[in-house]
């Protein structure tokens, strides 16, 4: 029994294949998310975004699809355009869902019980995050690196891991869900227009215009459908290339949207509902502290009179 994709010698059938590894890991994600849910005060869950959840679930549902049979399966021993298809699922669709899906607050106390805030705060700088992502995608799509690791579950896992934890420091700063690292709106257009745009089609053209086939894994695979090796790895160059161009622009639309709107309208930092009440209702109590994104409070000053 297999726990996690990998290289396969079988001829491809369009038949189910258990991965339980991946199931278990897919429940341990589920799991954790719950517990860290359950402990937000209730503070914390009025300051919160409630639409954080289902971006959650959506981000954890792309992943479990991209790491499980059919994708994982083709992607991982039969097919290097199904391959790059992984590579985006997991990188530009399933990563920002799961950034967006977090609270601040959850962030912020799983860095400070793991001691990573000081690592994450360098790391998710914009320079440092683009250097990041695009070293492990040259990285994890070298022939020197791919074959061997795909040839076991174990590396195969870890390769998939790789490639989430790059989506993941390219997205906190572009998402603004770590104060620390919040740059503006244009760098984080511009650091997705580069990170994620511009650097990929370089190694995509190599995939795209090579007279062999690169990738030993995939070339000696068993054929599906009748794919051709070379054709498939040319699918697979044209995907690195301009597969993200659909799933990275209107991200970077939005944002200079939100530019040009906050340039011109200055948002107010947001109040807690609970303390806006207080003031307003003129109890002549100290209203209750005011929790902001970053896991910080200050308490309102009661009103005068």
């Amino acid at each position: 029994m297999s726990w996690w994709c990998s290289t396969s010698s079988l001829p491809w059938e369009w038949s189910p294949r258990a991965y339980p590894g991946v199931w278990l890991v897919m429940a341990a994600i589920m799991v954790a998310y719950v517990r860290s849910r359950r402990r937000l005060t209730p503070e914390e869950r009025a300051a919160d975004d409630p639409r954080r959840p289902i971006a959650f679930v959506l981000g954890w549902l792309v992943l479990w699809a991209a790491s499980d049979w059919p994708i994982g399966t083709l992607g991982s021993g039969y097919l290097a355009s199904v391959h790059m298809v992984q590579y985006l699922m997991y990188t530009l669709m399933a990563a920002p869902l799961l950034v967006i899906g977090v609270s601040p607050f959850t962030l912020r106390r799983a860095l400070q019980r793991t001691h990573l805030t000081g690592a994450v705060k360098v790391l998710c700088q914009p320079v440092a995050a683009g250097l990041f992502v695009n070293l492990v995608l040259v990285a994890t799509h070298a022939p020197v690196t791919l074959d061997p690791l795909r040839a076991s579950q174990l590396g195969s896992f870890f390769l998939d891991a790789l490639w989430l934890l790059g989506g993941i420091v390219l997205w906190i700063p572009i998402c603004g869900t770590f104060d620390e690292v919040r740059p503006s709106y244009p760098v984080r257009g511009v650091l997705l227009f580069l990170g994620a745009g511009v650097v990929p089609m370089i190694p995509g053209a190599f995939l795209t215009f090579a007279d062999n086939p690169l990738y030993s894994i995939y070339e000696l695979a068993p054929r599906v459908n009748g794919i051709d090796a070379r054709d498939d790895q040319q699918m697979a160059g044209v995907l690195m290339k301009v597969g993200s161009v659909p799933l990275i622009w209107p991200v970077i639309g939005m944002l200079f949207f939100r530019w040009a709107k906050e340039a011109i309208q200055p948002s107010h930092p947001r109040r807690d509902p609970a303390a806006t009440a207080a003031v307003a209702s003129g109890t002549g109590r100290t209203a209750a502290p005011e929790i902001r994104p970053n896991g910080a409070s200050a308490t309102t000053a009661p009103p005068a009179g």
